[in-house]
Parts: structure tokens; sequence; C-alpha cells
């Protein structure tokens, strides 16, 4: 099945707040337009609006809002239901709420293909695992009987698009798909997103990275405060942006790792705020190491970079840090003294020393909450309005004003969300910052702001950070030292610049060949052979 679509002058409110003014483009069978734009410009709000879930308080508006031939003016609650999973598939940026926490991923899926009628009760088994091996997942066996909470963030993601794939509609809405996927899983992805277009799927994608943009889409639409601003193949918005705003956006965009960057001056000699060593773990009902060996320092001011597959331990190792997770070997020591293993009464008195940002900002909040609220209960014991000025000084660290205290949650976008989430994890003014990717959810302009805001933390403070990503040109400009880890291993470490130019180990070279990079003057551009072939620093072409 192939859908065509067709928008013109789309216009939604939330009340008195326009959140979309005058929307228009089309998108034929078989082709990619990219929605970009930074974080509330109105892109997730026109997606969720072409599948009638804009919200109930929302006003939606346009002159066509056409599928195919139908309008979908016209469409009530049971005609949308018959449209979504089976002519439009939408994928949502947080995995962890878009799954249902109560059932496995298995069933989660399969429920899709008997609502459309697309597999007898015999076949379902069969098409899931087949749906999820297709988005690159190891053991999709293992992963269909397993519940969201037991998966990384990276097989949630994947899980909840096989999900939207399940119904094999003509059209596929992806809201930010490979955020929360490491560079070698995203290339697979990327690949598949490739081939359902070459096959005649239109594919509308939202997303902050504009390599990946680059790399896939044939039109570009940028939007600002609600409006697309400008509009065009993607060669010609990229090599040469018309509009400010545009020019912004790509000057924003954080560089790969390349050969001739210079390594970040270390901060000054200490001892270290956190040290592990032997760590090792293995969850029950698995027969391998989750992490196994792992062992690494952070000085005062230093940042070291986690970076792996999902999967990998990184996470893991991260919540062992936190003291969320319990060794079964191997030690943690937090400014010299005994940390992991110890009881939680020993820890707790010591718990404002670190702090953590995590990767799903909204599973890590109390939805009723406020973002005061959210913000204030992580500040020492002050007055009413000593927290609220702190709190307001925090939010202006991250790039928020004040009209976002009174709101919760889920009235935030996803890039709110995490900024909220990082100033909370300042709120206490911590001698270690575990990030889990903390900047996955944010637009380019965004992730520069709160990149430079953790730099300047780190220089202000003399803060520590551990900090986890897939992301290789985040980690490149924000990390003094890097981890490679596989399998619950590290196989490479060193100094950042160092293990990007010459990488000793096979898995590192090929993490760098994976990653995808912003390369203008051409149309869109699938994986680069000559490329992909000469690792950075070898002299060879550079994107």
């Amino acid at each position: 099945m192939t859908e065509s679509l067709s928008v013109r002058e789309l216009s939604v409110r939330f009340g008195r707040t326009a959140a979309v003014r005058g929307v228009s483009f089309d998108l034929a069978p078989g082709e990619c337009l990219a929605l970009v734009g930074e974080s509330g410009s109105g892109k997730s709000v026109t997606a969720r609006s072409l599948l009638g879930l804009a919200g109930e308080r929302a006003e939606v508006a346009a002159d066509r809002l056409a599928l195919g031939a139908e309008d979908l003016r016209r469409a009530d609650d049971r005609r949308w239901r018959r449209i979504r999973g089976r002519r439009i598939g939408l994928v949502l940026q947080d995995a962890l709420v878009s799954l249902d926490p109560l059932r496995t991923v298995g069933a989660e899926i399969a429920e899709a293909l008997r609502t459309h009628r697309l597999a007898t009760r015999a076949e379902l088994p069969s098409r899931v695992i087949e749906l999820l091996a297709s988005t690159g997942l190891s053991e999709p066996e293992t992963v269909a009987a397993r519940y969201p909470h037991q998966l990384s963030g990276g097989q949630r993601q994947r899980a909840l698009i096989a999900s939207a794939l399940a119904g094999r509609p003509g059209l596929l809405i992806a809201d930010e798909p490979t955020t929360a996927l490491d560079v070698t899983v995203q290339a697979q992805l990327l690949t598949l997103l490739e081939g359902l277009r070459d096959k005649g799927t239109g594919l509308l994608l939202i997303s902050h990275d504009l390599a990946v943009v680059a790399r896939i889409a044939d039109r570009i639409a940028v939007m600002h405060d609600g409006r697309i601003v400008e509009q065009g193949a993607a060669a010609d918005v990229l090599d040469a942006p018309e509009h400010p705003y545009t020019a912004r956006l790509l000057a924003s965009a954080p560089a790969a790792p390349a050969a001739g960057a210079t390594a970040r001056p270390l901060t000054p000699a200490g001892p270290p705020v956190l040290s592990a060593e032997g760590l090792r773990l293995r969850y029950p009902g698995s027969g391998n190491d989750a992490v196994h060996g792992v062992g690494f320092e952070v000085a005062p001011g230093e940042a070291l970079g986690l970076v792996g597959e999902s999967g990998a331990g990184k996470s893991t190792v991260a919540r062992i840090v936190l003291g969320l997770q319990e060794p079964d070997a191997g030690t943690v020591r937090l400014d010299g003294r005994p940390w992991s293993p110890l009881p939680e009464r020993a820890r707790r008195p010591r718990r404002r020393a670190l702090a953590a940002v995590f990767q799903d900002p909204l599973s890590s909040f109390d939805p009723r909450y406020t973002v005061q609220r959210i913000i204030a209960e992580a500040l020492p014991a002050t007055t009413r309005a000593q927290r609220r000025t702190r709190v307001g000084e925090l939010l202006a660290e991250v790039g928020l004003d004040d009209g976002t205290l009174s709101r919760r949650p889920l009235e935030l976008s996803g890039g709110q969300r995490q900024r909220v989430a990082i100033a909370r994890a300042l709120a206490s003014a911590p001698e270690l910052l575990v990030c889990d990717e903390p900047v996955s959810a944010l637009d380019v302009s965004l992730q520069a702001q709160i990149l430079d805001l953790l730099a300047r933390v780190r220089a202000e403070r003399g803060l520590a950070m551990l900090f986890v990503s897939h992301d290789l040109a985040v980690i490149r400009q924000v990390c003094d030292r890097v981890a490679v880890m596989k399998d619950g291993a590290v196989v490479e470490s060193g100094r950042t610049a160092d293990v990007f130019e010459a990488p000793a180990h096979p898995f590192t070279r090929e993490l760098l060949t994976a990653a995808p990079r912003l390369r203008l003057r051409g149309s869109r551009t699938s994986a680069d052979p000559a490329a992909a072939a000469v690792p950075p620093g070898s002299g060879g072409p550079e994107g």
C-alpha cells in the first residue's frame, strides 16, 4: 500500500497559544520529507495532527488535509482507529512511555497484527520475531519475551519501530526514530527506512540530527515558531540555506570526529572523585554478564565518555555508579570512600554529591508535579521564596523561562523535559554528574546550548562527569577521555582525540565508520562506501 499526503494552511491552537500556523506541504509515495527545527517549534504537534492525536484541547483547522483521496478533516474517532497503524504508522520519541509497561514487547506487536488482521494466530509468533529482527535487534526471541523496563533505551526504540511497521502502513511518521540508538544500529535502521521509502512508503521524518536528515531526506521543511520558514530539496537547504534560522541550525550542528582535531586539555591532577574497579553484574535468567571487569577513574572537572552499542553495558555501569544497581563483584569509590557495595542507609547522607540525567526524562518525573516542584524537591531545605528564586535561576541556566514553572511534564516538549531534568540534577550542587544520553532528545541549537552549559559548569564548579552517549560527535566535543564498551567490557580507552584519530580496536573503528556525517554538496546520501572504507584520521574523504 502507498499513500500520498497533502496539507494546506494547517493551524493548531491550544487556547490562546498558536502552536502551528499556516503549515503547508505535500508528501508523495516513496518520498522522505524531514521536519527540522528547535524544540517547541511545532514539529511534533504537526505530526500528531495528521493522526488526529493533537489532544482534546487542540483546535485543528486546515484548508486541506488529505490522505490520498480521503479528507482527514472529516474523520471521526472510529475512522481514525482504522487509519492509525494500518495506513499511517507512528514512531514516537519516548519509547518507554509509548510501550505498555504491563505487556511484553511481543504481545504489543502481536496486538497490532491482530487488530488489522495481518496474521493468523499460528503466524503471530514468527511474524513478531521477523519484525523485531528487521530493526536490527539481536536475539529477537528474547526481546519479544521481555517487558519494556527490561530493555535498554535503544532496544525499546527498535521494538517501538517494529510495532509501527506491523500494520504495513503506506505512510510512516517517525518522530526522532534514531534518538536512542548507537551509531551502528542507527545505520541499520536508516537502511531499513531507506528500503521502505524505496519500496513506496512515504516517510515524514522529524529529527534534530542533521546528519541523519542529510542521508535519508529528499526534501526538508524547516520550522520555527509554528511556521515553515524554509522548504526545498535537501541538498539545496543544507548547501545554501536561504533563511537565517536555517543557517543558525546548521552552524550549531556538532562536528563529527575527524582528523586533525586536537585533544581537549585535561584538568589538573587530583584525587579521583569516582573510581571503579572490577565491576561485574549478571542479570537473573541471563546467560552472560551484562558488565564484567569494568574499571575507570574520573578526576575533578574531568569528563569520561562511555560509548558502545545499545546493550553494551553503558547504562548498567551508570546505574552501578549511582547505587541503583548492586554489582555481583567489584567496587565503586566516591571521593576515595567506599560507595558500592554499601547499604543504602550508609549512602543516603552522601547522595547529594552525585546527580543524574537519564535518557528518558519523562519516566523520571512525577506527572502530577509542576516544573517548580520537580526542581524544588532537589534543593536543600530553605525558605519557599529562596527555593522559588533558585528554581528560576536554574531554569535560566538551561534556557527556559518562568513561563514553564506551572507546567507539568506532559505539557512540555521532549527537549524542554530534558532541560528540566538537567536543571534538577544541578540543583543539589553535585561533585559528580552521571549523564545517560543527556542531549539525545534536543535539536542541534539547544544541544549546543546544553553542551556549552555543561562545559561552563565543569569549569566553574570543578564538576566531574560520567557521560554515556551513542553520539560520537557529542563525546568528542564534551569528553576528555573515552572508554569504548562492547558486550559488557571496556575494549579500548584513552584520551578522546587519540582514540578517535587512531583507534586500536576493530570495534572502535566500526563505530567511527558507521557514524553519520553531515555531507553537503549533493542529494540525499545513503551510506557512502568510499567514505565508509576510510577511518577518521587516515586522510581520506571526510564529511
